[in-house]
């Protein structure tokens, strides 16, 4: 298929849907994102970062790459494996409310492109990479791996998710903090729609751990604008509660109570350090992947 390079720089998500294999999805947002920042003058967020620092005084001269100082006219002194490489684990909720959204574009669906795409991005950086997914329990978990065939694990397992049962974000990340042995980064996908108090404990677990965290918080436009306007029956997908209103008199506050949510986890989770990134899902994933690069630039 055919894509304009406008639709390349900041691929919709509908026309992300139409491509083929989840592999090509991430492929085509990854190498848009990596080939656009290769052409910008802010560099600081270029894969690059992966392999190379600033020259910093005291610095051993052996270290320095030539071949790019020629290029840049900059002091770049190369960094070792280890140094660089994380361990990446991913975490999808696959509750049921993850379901809600437009033909061909959930919140699911929309998770899974990003999840794959920084799968993909990971690997392309020699990051380790692993996936959780879960609802009330965990559903899924794949231990993290930089090995050869190991994204492709990953992305059969995004490829082959379910919808799950009710939410229960505290328990799973618990148990995920609690197996981890060694200081990492920690990527939550969810559309955090369960009591913040037990969310933020489950995350702030992570942080004392000496985890970095960042949290894609995925909401539907639908949730976040609230458009309808005829008397509508609202159903709970996890309870199966329903319940009739009229738009009109229930928006406003409906609207504070959700932008009061996002707020607190805001305000709350940045506090700590924890990196949160509102998404919807009309939005360009390479948006949520450049927010990712910034943030592992920062851990380095």
């Amino acid at each position: 298929m055919a894509i304009r390079a406008r639709e390349r720089r900041f691929l919709d998500p509908a026309v992300l849907a139409r491509l083929g294999t989840l592999e090509l999805k991430a492929r085509t947002v990854v190498e848009g994102v990596l080939s656009g920042l290769h052409r910008s003058p802010f560099k600081g967020f270029s894969v690059e970062f992966a392999e190379y620092r600033q020259y910093m005084p005291g610095d051993d001269l052996a270290t320095i790459d030539w071949k790019v100082f020629a290029r840049s006219d900059r002091h770049y002194v190369k960094k070792f494996e280890e140094e660089t490489n994380l361990d990446c684990h991913l975490l999808v909720d696959v509750s049921a409310s993850m379901g809600y959204g437009s033909p061909g574009m959930t919140k699911l669906e929309y998770a899974t492109y990003l999840a794959a795409s920084l799968a993909y991005l990971m690997n392309r950086q020699r990051d380790g990479v692993g996936l959780t997914t879960f609802d009330e329990r965990i559903v899924q978990m794949l231990p993290v791996s930089a090995r050869p065939g190991h994204l492709r694990r990953v992305l059969l397992t995004l490829d082959g998710m379910t919808i799950g049962a009710r939410t229960n974000l505290g328990k799973p990340l618990h148990q995920v903090a609690d197996s981890l042995s060694k200081r990492g980064m920690v990527v939550l996908i969810s559309d955090l729609l369960d009591d913040p108090e037990r969310v933020i404990g489950g995350l702030k677990h992570f942080h004392f751990r000496g985890t970095d965290v960042i949290v894609f918080h995925v909401l539907h436009t639908d949730e976040l604008e609230f458009p309808f306007t005829r008397s509508t029956r609202f159903a709970d997908l996890e309870t199966g509660d329903e319940v009739t209103a009229v738009p009109a008199i229930v928006r406003q506050e409906y609207l504070k109570a959700l932008n009061g949510l996002i707020a607190r986890y805001r305000r709350e989770l940045c506090a700590v350090g924890i990196d949160y990134q509102q998404l919807r899902t009309s939005q360009p994933i390479e948006l949520a992947l450049l927010a990712y690069l910034a943030t592992r630039a920062r851990s380095l």
